[in-house]
């Protein structure tokens, strides 16, 4: 037996191991690496050589109605993604709102600490100055 058809021949098995639910040597995850790992092949094997048969598992996958683990965790991970944006929207939206009344707050004390210096410039200034704590 040549190498290309033992390597067809591991493949088949192994896709009919994964697809019974009796993995021997992988976790049995529907995808192309436990696929490869099942078989013993390089992942290559059925990206570049096994076209065909990384297709045909696919086809028997989808089938079989079930989701694929990665597009299972593809899904999670959006809907975790889109959960962050929403929540980093809602907070961009309230530090938004909240700087107009922080430029007004230091815009009034500005003004305040002006008058004040003003106040204690002149000579009957009713200002003290604290001293600097150090």
């Amino acid at each position: 037996m040549t190498p290309a058809l033992d390597e067809r021949k591991r493949i088949r098995d192994a896709m009919d191991r994964i697809l019974g639910g009796t993995p021997q040597h992988s976790s049995g995850a529907l995808t192309i690496v436990a696929l490869a790992q099942e078989a013993g092949v390089p992942r290559n094997a059925l990206t570049q050589r096994h076209l065909d048969l990384k297709n045909e598992f696919y086809e028997q996958v989808k089938l079989r109605g079930a989701t694929p683990d990665v597009e299972v965790r593809l899904r999670r991970t959006i809907s975790n993604l889109k959960k962050t944006i929403a929540n980093k929207n809602k907070e961009l939206e309230q530090l938004r709102a909240d700087v107009p009344a922080l430029i007004r707050a230091v815009n009034q004390l500005t003004l305040e600490n002006l008058q004040l210096r003003e106040e204690m410039a002149t000579p009957e200034g009713r200002v003290i100055a604290f001293p600097s704590p150090r």
